[in-house]
């Protein structure tokens, strides 16, 4: 029997999508395969390790048959991620993802030197907001209410965890998801941050 679309707590089979979910929605939302040639990648540094260190605090939205067709994933203290990321994380995968030897000149070096400075996601402008997070839906689910379903259940756990506050970064380039993030209650937050993106925060409460 197939059941409708729903929100469910992440497992372990799940791990395969979200790499592709990952890569499927990576260039301003759109598909990334043909700007990064290892699809692994950016799951790599935006998804997969938030589901190893915190499964608690990744979702996924079901279709309705056992598959995985977006998520939430999140960290409750991005201080302790970060520590996590430099000191188990990249020992797992650095062999496979060797950082840049200098300047990024690709894409994907960009993104390599994302992954071997964690440290990056650190600054005292957010410590009101100390958890943060990252969703993705794969395009045919976007825009019918489950991105704000996926958000109000990591934002209810991050409440019970007694978090108070939450923040993303994003491209300024994906005016769309900012549009999503402005609906379901973030607001920019002052970060000297001299890429082009945006930080946004908002309180783990949902009234």
């Amino acid at each position: 029997m197939t059941l409708s679309p729903a929100v469910r707590r992440y497992r372990p089979d799940d791990r395969a999508a979200l790499y592709d979910i990952c890569i499927r929605t990576a260039h301003e939302g759109g598909d990334a395969r043909d700007v990064y040639p290892d699809h692994d990648l950016l799951a790599t540094i935006f998804a997969v390790p938030y589901a190893v260190l915190e499964p608690e605090l990744t979702f996924v939205l079901d279709d309705g048959a056992g598959n995985a067709v977006g998520y939430v994933v999140g960290t409750a203290d991005t201080a302790r991620f970060v520590e996590w990321f430099r000191s188990t994380w990249l020992p797992q995968i650095g062999e496979r993802y060797p950082a840049p030897s200098g300047p990024p000149a690709t894409p994907t070096e960009s993104m390599l030197n994302l992954l071997h400075t964690p440290e990056r996601m650190i600054w005292p402008e957010l410590v009101d907001h100390p958890a943060h997070l990252h969703i993705d839906l794969l395009p045919e689910w976007q825009g019918r209410g489950f991105g704000r379903a996926l958000m109000h259940r990591l934002l209810d756990e991050l409440n019970g965890q007694g978090v108070p506050g939450v923040h993303l970064c994003m491209s300024i380039a994906n005016t769309r998801a900012r549009a999503f993030y402005d609906r379901v209650g973030f607001r920019e937050l002052t970060v000297p941050d001299p890429g082009p993106v945006w930080y946004l925060g908002r309180s783990t409460v949902v009234e």
